[in-house]
């Protein structure tokens, strides 16, 4: 969720000198300043999120290299007639439905990971494009707009110091309610606005439109990251790879060999995992949508 902010920023400019922060616990709501105490929540909340694809893919691994252990053990204790003839047949028959399907579901969950990535990559750019052009219809209006145009680059400088750079620097938050009143409040400057001639009506209402667009991307981009694997779906996809690996070790010939070549595929599979986990979280980890459209916008505003 750190990632919505840059399309709902919140502005500091002069009508909001002390920033504060809103922490919810249980049903009741406090607020505290934006001092350093928040960013030590934010900086462990952050790199709580990252650490988990990590975690879920080692327990993969784990899960799935000691079914290996475990189907080697039972190969060497079960009587022969249980893995031979007929019965073989019918376990590869089996366990070939069942990687059938965990390749099947695994490969959907890996399209669907990508494709909610790549549209959070195309929200980031089309916002970046709005703040450019509603940075624009500003300058256009007049000096009128000068103290609007100051505060929305202050206020995307410090949103992409807080979405891209908070990872590692612990600055930043994102409160969806703030952001949303943040955004609504320059909404509600610019109708204030006072035209005076055609050209500055038009660019008025595009500056409204612009704004407006601003809005419903934020809100796009939070339904996107509020979307994360289903626990209970993970815990069956695992529990069908376990399986899988377990039959693997009971058919395979207990060899030096054979125990390296399917760790490698736990270690593949563990893998694949992670990066599905990665691409859920787009604005978190290893793999994260790229800041670039972001910082030229913030680059070419107020100019």
């Amino acid at each position: 969720m750190y990632g919505a902010g840059f399309a709902g920023i919140p502005f500091t400019g002069g009508w909001a000198p002390h920033p504060r922060e809103v922490l919810k616990t249980g049903d009741h709501l406090r607020f505290a300043p934006a001092c350093r105490r928040i960013g030590i929540l934010e900086r462990s909340n952050r790199e709580e999120s990252r650490m988990h694809p990590s975690v879920i893919g080692i327990v993969v691994l784990a899960c799935t290299f000691a079914g290996v252990q475990l189907g080697m053990r039972l190969r060497s204790r079960l009587p022969d007639q249980h893995l031979s003839g007929d019965t073989r047949d019918t376990i590869k028959l089996g366990i070939g439905l069942v990687a059938t399907v965990t390749a099947l579901v695994l490969g959907l969950l890996t399209a669907s990971a990508k494709s909610n990535f790549d549209a959070m990559d195309a929200n980031v750019k089309r916002s970046a494009a709005g703040l450019l052009s509603l940075d624009r219809s500003l300058a256009r209006y007049g000096p009128e707009a000068a103290e609007i145009r100051r505060q929305l680059k202050e206020a995307v400088a410090q949103r992409v110091d807080g979405v891209w750079q908070g990872g590692r620097s612990g600055t930043g938050a994102f409160d969806p309610s703030h952001s949303t009143q943040a955004i609504e409040h320059i909404s509600t400057e610019i109708y204030r606005l006072a035209p005076g001639t055609d050209e500055q009506r038009v660019l008025k209402t595009r500056a409204v439109a612009a704004a407006e667009s601003l809005l419903d991307t934020r809100w796009i981009i939070v339904a996107g990251t509020a979307a994360p694997v289903p626990v209970a779906f993970l815990a069956v996809l695992v529990l069908w790879l376990t399986v899988t690996f377990t039959t693997f070790g009971m058919l395979a010939p207990r060899s030096r060999t054979m125990v390296l070549v399917l760790f490698v595929c736990s270690l593949s599979v563990s893998g694949a995992i992670f990066l599905v986990l990665e691409m859920s979280s787009p604005f978190d980890g290893l793999i994260s949508v790229s800041s670039a459209p972001m910082d030229y916008a913030l680059s070419h505003m107020n100019k």
